[in-house]
Formats: C-alpha cells, structure tokens, sequence
C-alpha cells in the first residue's frame, strides 16, 4: 500500500494497492511503447544497489550507515522506497499474497509461454526445471494451447504437482539410463518439442534444452540464471544447418504496466 509519494508523481497517490517489478516500464521511450520488447531504453535493467533514476540510495540505518537497495524495489523490507517506473497500481480486492506472485516468478513463466514462445495450439512442450517458474510455464503453456507439456526434473513428486498446471507427461533426469534427456525427449515426441524452456539456471540445461528441441522449427527459452560469467558455446555448424531458435526471456517479455494488469484481470474473472 503506498505511504506517500513524491511531488511529481501522479500515477498512484496515498493509499492505493500497488505491486513492485524489478523490471523498470517507463511507458514512453521507444522500447516500452514498442510491442517487440520489455527492455526500457530510458531505464535498462541493471543489477544495482541503487535508486532507478539516481546513483544513491534512500535508506540508511539508525546510525545513519547507507543500507543499500535490491533490484530497485527491495521487496523483502517493510517498507521501500520505488521509483514510479517499478510500480503498478493494482485492484486492491486481489490479496497481496497473491498479487505479489506477479511481481517476478509466475509471471515471468507465464510470460515466457505466452508472449516470448508464442506457443500455439496443439503443439509440444518441455519444460527443465520444476520449480514455481518452470510451474507457470506450464501453466502458461496450457493456456496457450499446448496439448502436450512434459516437465524435467530430478524429484518425481514434482510431476503430480505440475499436472495441477497442465504437465501431461514427466521425465526423471536421474533415470534416463545411459540416454541424454534430449535423446528420451527427441524419442518421446518422435523428433523433439516444439518449445523447451530452460527454467533452472545452469548452461549445460541450456544445451540440453536446445539438443531437445525439434529441427527447422524448434524453439528454447532461456528463463534460468546462470551465475555470473557463464557462457554458451554451441556449434555453429549446427545452428545454421538445425534452423533452430535459441532466446532469452527476461521477465518472460512481459511489460509490467501491459501485461500484468491482464494476468491480474484473469484473476479476478
């Protein structure tokens, strides 16, 4: 619920229900009224321990030390300072436990489905990782129309909760045997899957995702992340000659101050 607000600021006011992104939205530069990205050319995302527009912070303790902010919403404290371009108003009957589920995770593997894949009807999807993103992946994927969604993991118990999510079929990344979990995927969709997401973090994911997915039309979303300084290498041989995509979703391409209000209007109906 916002406390205050500063003198030139008109979207929210004292009072209103609201919910941070990380991902900044200025709604006006060439990017945010663009409907390819969710990259804000007037405010790029940057992991900094400071305020959006300005190279400071606005918090300090009860000796006056500098505290520093998190991806400039710092949603973890109890109350926060956030620049208007990471903010979005929002109806408050929706309870903010769930509304702040929207804020990161569920839309970001929603958004991955939905808007970075377009993944239509009737097609076939894998998903490596099951945690709450690789979850709303699924999700996402169903609501597109995907009408097989297979999710990778190494716990099974994940797969009866992903089925509450739309996951039809599940692979056991520690029992494949002596086959790859691309070779198990290539031979359970006889070639590969239309769309695979990589939804943990971790480059060798990334090849293995890719290995999965079908040729000529295939396409891998990488939602993870890697530490810092993890790189890819693929055969350059083999993405000219596969006519693969290989594509990165930050915050699953959704625009915060777009999209969401959508998956919150979803909610409510």
């Amino acid at each position: 619920v916002v406390e205050s607000v500063g003198k030139d600021v008109t979207e929210v006011t004292k009072g209103d229900t609201v919910i941070p992104i990380f991902l900044p939205d200025c709604e006006e530069c060439i990017d945010c009224k663009s409907t390819k990205s969710n990259c804000c050319t007037n405010f790029p995302f940057k992991v900094s321990p400071w305020m959006l527009r300005h190279e400071r912070t606005r918090f300090t303790d009860l000796n006056g030390e500098i505290i520093y902010h998190f991806m400039f919403v710092s949603s973890f404290s109890e109350y926060t300072v956030v620049d208007i371009a990471n903010v979005i108003k929002i109806d408050p009957r929706i309870p903010p436990d769930r509304a702040c589920l929207l804020s990161c995770g569920i839309s970001t593997g929603v958004g991955a489905a939905w808007r970075t894949a377009s993944v239509e009807p009737g097609s076939t999807v894998a998903i490596f990782g099951l945690g709450s993103i690789g979850l709303a992946v699924a999700e996402g994927a169903r609501v597109c129309g995907a009408t097989r969604i297979i999710g990778v993991d190494v716990n099974p118990e994940k797969f009866e909760i992903g089925k509450k999510f739309g996951l039809t079929d599940f692979v056991h990344a520690v029992e494949c045997g002596n086959k790859p979990v691309s070779q198990v995927i290539i031979e359970m969709t006889d070639g590969g899957a239309d769309y695979c997401f990589e939804c943990v973090g971790m480059t060798s994911l990334v090849h293995e995702a890719y290995a999965s997915c079908r040729k000529g039309w295939g396409k891998t979303i990488v939602v993870g992340v890697d530490k810092p300084g993890a790189r890819l290498s693929l055969s350059s041989s083999e993405v000219l000659h596969d006519g693969k995509s290989l594509m990165g979703s930050l915050y699953g391409g959704l625009k915060p101050k777009s999209h969401v209000p959508i998956l919150l209007k979803r909610y409510i109906d």
